[in-house]
């Protein structure tokens, strides 16, 4: 009987199906492949990626016209005008994205190093405090815009094209339109940490442009800026104090916009009227924000992606001149690309919003 019993367990034992076999492995060559397509997916995603193919494309395009753009004394030049505009274009990254924008940023640029120079020169106050002082005074300016424009309800386009014209009043009367000297008191080792060596604005520019990343993307202050910019009503109610963070990068964009001129101040090793091109400054930094993704209408931008842009208009500048392009003609592909680079974002923005849904 027990046999009986063991022999059917032994048949039903060998009856049972057989566990099924592995999958072969899927060749490395797939694997790869597809881990590329990811990356590829992801890259894509990101709000800068436009910018950053645009700026290499333009790299490798005037390299196979004109040789010397890759030599270092090009590259100097590239970055000398690529730092300023991306330091300004910073605070406008932080204003667009609130759905607000400073006209103004620019002759602050401009007045601040007379602040500076009058300060040392006139008042004997030492070159750190008159430093201090003069991007105080800038912030003030921001203060005064962010003021009028969130609690007199004027809109930010008017208030600071209004400031636009009195700053550079002030400016044009305190110097008497014309250029001073750095004070003998900032040469030395306060001239070279701040603008005199090549590369200084770019380094600068990279340093501002970490922070604010950081603050744009990892901090409360950067997350209430977005929701401002993106539900204006929904973040009051919220709780956040939308005045506040509106002032606050209103002080921000004219502070960057001071210490900008102060570097290029220093760069030139003169005090011009017409620092940072007179009012073309801010336009390059709009543009580079614009450029590097940041949409107009508020709520979303990124400094990354504004550093690139100011790169962008950068090599335009520097790879036509060297071309042989006059200046009225780089005006005109210069527009040309802000343009084809606002129609590609807002094409780029529904794909990403469709890869989200």
């Amino acid at each position: 009987m027990s046999d009986a019993i063991d022999l059917t367990a032994e048949t039903g034992a060998r009856s049972s199906p057989s566990a099924p076999s592995p999958a072969p492995p899927r060749p490395s060559w797939r694997t790869a492949v597809e881990s590329l397509r990811g990356a590829g997916d992801w890259f894509l995603q990101q709000r800068e990626a436009s910018v950053l193919l645009v700026a290499i494309g333009l790299m490798l395009y005037f390299y196979s016209r004109q040789e010397i753009f890759f030599e270092q004394s090009n590259l100097v030049n590239i970055a000398q005008a690529t730092g300023p505009t991306a330091i300004v274009a910073v605070g406008i990254v932080l204003l667009l994205i609130n759905g607000e924008i400073d006209l103004s940023a620019g002759v602050v640029a401009a007045l601040v190093p007379f602040l500076f120079y009058f300060a040392v020169t006139d008042y004997a106050i030492p070159v750190i405090p008159a430093l201090i002082l003069s991007l105080v005074i800038a912030a003030g300016f921001g203060f005064v815009n962010g003021f009028v424009v969130t609690y007199f309800r004027v809109p930010s386009f008017v208030a600071t094209l209004g400031s636009f014209f009195a700053i550079r009043g002030i400016m044009l009367i305190i110097s008497d339109a014309y250029p001073q000297p750095i004070p003998e008191e900032a040469k030395g080792s306060v001239q070279s940490w701040l603008g005199q060596g090549k590369w200084s604005s770019l380094i600068w520019a990279l340093i501002i442009v970490a922070i604010f990343h950081v603050v744009l993307t990892q901090t409360r202050w950067g997350l209430h800026t977005v929701s401002v910019g993106g539900n204006l009503v929904g973040a009051t109610e919220a709780g956040i104090k939308a005045h506040r963070i509106k002032i606050g990068n209103f002080m921000i964009a004219s502070t960057l916009g001071g210490f900008a001129g102060l570097l290029e101040a220093f760069r030139i090793n003169t005090i011009d009227p017409n620092i940072g091109g007179g009012t073309g400054l801010i336009f390059f930094a709009i543009a580079a924000a614009v450029i590097g993704g940041t949409a107009l209408a508020g709520g979303s931008g990124t400094v990354i992606g504004a550093l690139l842009g100011a790169l962008v208009l950068a090599e335009l500048q520097n790879g036509f001149n060297l071309i042989g392009y006059n200046q009225n003609t780089i005006f005109l592909i210069t527009g040309i690309a802000i343009l084809v680079s606002m129609i590609a974002n807002q094409y780029l923005s529904r794909l990403r919003r469709a890869g989200r849904t």
